[in-house]
């Protein structure tokens, strides 16, 4: 439920009043031998360096239980808010500086997001609902069940430049109960909050998921089969289901299975698998692979001025690598 820190990072807090939960120095490199960046086809060379440096940015976030998740840049503060789950609590990683608590209690949340006026969205997994915070500080309820049925433990969520918000809602550990759904959907919520759909039900365990640049088609991983899906958008933002196939397969002997997921402004997709995150082209094709030394790989995040930051999460670590193509802004643009 804490991090595992380090007694220069202990006697650093109690200097600071208790304040700073870990001392950063920007961004330390770790020294395990393991990482590297592994390059499969030529094209890794316009994405990014083999030679960058993987920095780790906060050890121990989540403590035993783990894990760190939701990673989600906040431009205007130029800072990193991610989830610390069993922790029940929001961490604010500002480069330079360190991390900190942000918030206490998330009810659990897990993925985050903004929408199109930069209002944070948040999965509520002990909640199980999708809520927003409103900038006065109260909450609105995005959604918490679907046809008078409970959510199960929504899990990620991403925002369309028409204002319509999508999640994916796996089981979890959610105990069921006569009020609970029967399946592991993949919801979109429009605009206006007033219509819930159910886009796809077929998943073992869906969980991260992202547009293309743009936003023709939406990428979705199952988690327990190992890959990540895609299908064609319809006109009316529902998923054009007879163009549903198998995008990548990330399944391995390593440890780690597809988490969290992101696309750049090139429409190359990066997300959690076997031995590391994936980088691969638009038609699915693996270009290379970051070997972060860590089992798993829970979320991901462009971040930085220039959205040339790559931040990652898993159990009990965040850390960061620098990348050559910007990723896709958050809060998307909204189109006209």
């Amino acid at each position: 439920m804490t991090f595992r820190l380090t007694r220069r990072d202990l006697l650093a807090s109690a200097a600071a009043g208790g304040a700073a939960l870990s001392v950063d120095p920007s961004s330390i490199a770790s020294a395990q031998g393991a990482q590297r960046i592994e390059q499969f086809a030529p094209e890794l060379d316009g994405i990014i360096s083999i030679g960058e440096s993987i920095n780790r940015l906060a050890d121990g976030v989540g403590g035993d239980g783990g894990p760190a998740e939701g990673p989600l840049w906040w431009k205007e503060g130029g800072y990193l808010l991610f989830s610390d789950i069993n922790g029940n609590r929001r961490m604010k990683y500002t480069p330079g500086q360190g991390t900190v608590e942000f918030k206490k209690p998330t009810n659990g949340a897990n993925g985050l997001t903004r929408d199109l006026q930069g209002r944070l969205v948040a999965c509520e997994g002990a909640g199980r609902r999708v809520i927003r915070e409103e900038l006065d500080g109260t909450t609105t309820v995005i959604a918490s069940s679907f046809q008078g049925r409970r959510l199960n433990r929504p899990n990620d969520v991403v925002v369309k430049s028409d204002g319509a918000i999508y999640f994916t809602d796996p089981r979890g550990n959610v105990v069921p109960d006569q009020t609970d759904l029967s399946y592991q959907g993949v919801y979109r919520v429009s605009a206006d909050l007033g219509t819930l759909t159910l886009l796809v039900d077929d998943f073992i365990v869906p969980n991260g998921l992202a547009f293309s640049p743009d936003e023709s088609v939406l990428y979705i991983n199952d988690t327990r089969r190992g890959h990540i899906r895609a299908f064609d958008l319809a006109p009316n933002g529902t998923l054009a289901r007879q163009t549903d196939r198998v995008f990548a397969d990330l399944s391995g002997t390593e440890a780690g299975v597809p988490d969290g997921m992101k696309v750049d402004s090139a429409g190359n997709v990066y997300c959690g698998g076997s031995g590391g995150i994936w980088i691969l082209d638009a038609k699915g094709k693996k270009l290379g692979r970051i070997v972060h030394g860590q089992p798993q790989t829970t979320n991901l995040a462009f971040g930085g001025p220039d959205w040339k930051t790559l931040y990652f999460t898993n159990w009990n670590y965040l850390g960061a690598v620098k990348v050559k193509i910007a990723g896709i802004p958050v809060p998307v643009a909204k189109k006209t």
